[in-house]
């Protein structure tokens, strides 16, 4: 995960980014102690048991077991990767990244791009406080009768582009903006001068607002950060939704209209992805969460990636019109290939989501049916066939073979119900066509008792116990050795300890699930007062160790005794056996 930044380079950037100012930012924390706590961020709770050390620049939830360094803390918090969060803190705290020091070009192309998002959110203020003029009074109307309040017009910090040619261009030149600047942002174009033809006369040089008499939304990514627009016609010139063109700072592939609200939604079990600004603007006002928009284009495999980083699913909200039915049909494509489960919200009478919630509220749109892949497929297919006839029918079963050859037996028995309704074939010969065969029904197992979980290892956790204490960083060398592990992780962690690995590194490098939760549990620090209380506690670990080793080698031994026939090998082992045994009394 780290292998990309020089090492040298993480722990200088995690020294200087400050995890309990940084944490604070999210968390209200109090300090106890040598450790800060507050309520985990991760799950609810009542009690706090999340804890911030400053001295190991880490985090640790008692509760839900989360646990990482500040770099883990911002990924999870603002849904970023490794790479992605590392690039944040660096540029926070004026840190060049390793890769971009070499670039000539990099400190140019990173003021550009501030320049850019300067003028983008310049832009942004104008557009807003012009709604509330003259000038964007059809804008603020049109707003109004599509039935938004004032808090959610600022929420989402919608606005209107004058009818004018160039009030945005000459209201941020005013500012110190250059023309360059304002044409790679997208905000102006430029027109150069055309000599008079027989046809037409002679055209001076001119830049022009590229939003002219439109309500405008601004595209804000997760950062905040505003990258373009989207401008809504109001006097029916087309198109009817105008967006920005590429830019340095915007591609539209890789974002999502209401990234930054989504990023700050926690505990979503799913992404809703509808087609339009006006949808989710509508959807939120309503009360419903985690709803986003692609920008202008089908859904593509980088916003796939992009919202499987807020939830677990994906449900599609597209229009009921054909195009929407054909939209959702891709984007399940996608959503498949990037491994992210799916389903589609059905709308009746060929609504939007929009019109749909205006028209029933917020509880009917919550208990509109989340319709499987397969099942949508299905009924799409449906309008394909003449299922009146006997052929059509046939037709109509080959089609919905492919779809469900992958489901599992559950899934695929409900399925199999509906095509067999559907189409009047015998199930048996469906899953013929499908390439499955009836389980035989199979006898009924005899009852087993549930074995019971083992007790926990004692040699394991004392081992354990050695890496809590030994990532203190206050013990002696030679106090612990390589040899008092036999557990590989456990091993493993010994060695980058002992050749200067911090806590918080070592939490970074540990795979996501289980195995980090093992190993930021390790790095937490022994409740011990001093450096001579953690000796003492390891050389109680260590003799609990050496004990547990010399009753299993007692143990090996007898075991050995028993299966010798030679007197004085029988004679070595049981001198072995009793040297041992009074070792364990002493």
């Amino acid at each position: 995960m780290a292998g990309r930044f020089p090492p040298a380079w993480l722990d200088e950037l995690r020294s200087r980014a400050d995890i309990v100012q940084i944490v604070s930012a999210y968390v209200p924390l109090k300090k106890n102690g040598r450790d800060y706590w507050g309520l985990c961020p991760f799950h609810g709770e009542k009690t706090a048991s999340f804890s911030v050390s400053p001295e190991k620049q880490m985090y640790y939830c008692f509760g839900c077991k989360a646990g990482g360094s500040v770099i883990n803390f911002v990924m999870e918090m603002e849904h970023l990767t490794y790479p992605e969060a590392v690039t944040m803190l660096a540029d926070r705290l004026h840190m060049t990244v390793p890769e971009m020091q070499e670039d000539p070009d990099y400190q140019k192309k990173r003021d550009l791009r501030e320049r850019l998002l300067s003028a983008n959110r310049e832009a942004a203020r104008f557009y807003h406080e012009t709604l509330f003029t003259e000038a964007g009074r059809p804008m603020l109307e049109y707003f109004r009768t599509r039935g938004l309040s004032d808090a959610v017009i600022r929420r989402f910090g919608l606005g209107a582009a004058p009818d004018r040619k160039d009030a945005l261009t000459s209201h941020l030149r005013g500012m110190g903006y250059t023309e360059e600047e304002l044409r790679l942002a997208g905000l102006t174009r430029v027109y150069e001068a055309e000599p008079a033809t027989q046809d037409h006369p002679a055209r001076p040089r001119a830049l022009r607002d590229f939003f002219r008499n439109r309500a405008m939304f601004p595209v804000i990514d997760q950062h905040d950060g505003v990258l373009a627009f989207g401008g809504r016609s109001l006097d029916g010139k087309p198109p009817k939704y105008l967006n920005t063109t590429d830019t340095p700072i915007f591609n539209k592939r890789l974002g999502v209209y209401g990234a930054n609200l989504l990023r700050k939604e926690r505990g979503l079990d799913r992404v809703i992805l509808v087609e339009g600004y006006m949808d989710v603007v509508a959807l939120q006002q309503f009360g419903v969460r985690g709803v986003v928009a692609t920008l202008g284009t089908a859904l593509t495999n980088e916003q796939a990636r992009l919202l499987k980083r807020y939830a677990p699913k994906v449900f599609l909200a597209y229009d009921g019109d054909s195009a929407g039915q054909h939209a959702i049909l891709r984007g399940l494509d996608i959503l498949a290939a990037e491994g992210i489960p799916a389903r589609v919200l059905d709308f009746p009478d060929g609504l939007d989501p929009d019109e749909f919630i205006r028209r029933d509220g917020p509880e009917a749109f919550a208990k509109l049916p989340a319709v499987s892949p397969e099942t949508y497929r299905m009924t799409r297919m449906e309008d394909e066939y003449d299922l009146s006839t006997q052929e059509g029918r046939l037709e109509y079963a080959k089609a919905c073979a492919p779809l469900l050859r992958r489901l599992d037996p559950v899934d695929l028995e409900v399925h199999l119900q509906r095509l067999t309704v559907k189409t009047g074939f015998a199930r048996e010969v469906l899953l013929e066509q499908i390439g499955r065969t009836a389980p035989a029904p199979a006898a009924r197992p005899a009852r087993r008792p549930v074995p019971r979980e083992p007790a926990a290892d004692g040699a394991l956790r004392a081992q354990e116990s050695l890496i809590s204490i030994l990532a203190t960083g206050q013990l002696p060398k030679d106090v612990i050795r390589q040899e008092d592990f036999d557990d590989p992780v456990l091993k493993s962690l010994y060695e980058a300890l002992a050749q200067g690995a911090s806590p918080a590194s070592l939490i970074e490098e540990a795979p996501e699930g289980p195995e980090r939760a093992r190993v930021a549990r390790l790095m937490q620090r022994p409740n011990a007062a001093d450096t001579n209380e953690l000796i003492r506690m390891a050389q109680e670990c260590l003799q609990s160790l050496r004990s547990e080793r010399i009753t299993d080698e007692i143990s090996r031994l007898r075991q050995q005794v028993a299966e010798l026939t030679d007197p004085e090998a029988r004679r070595q082992c049981l001198a072995r056996i009793l040297a041992l045994t009074g070792q364990t009394r002493t």
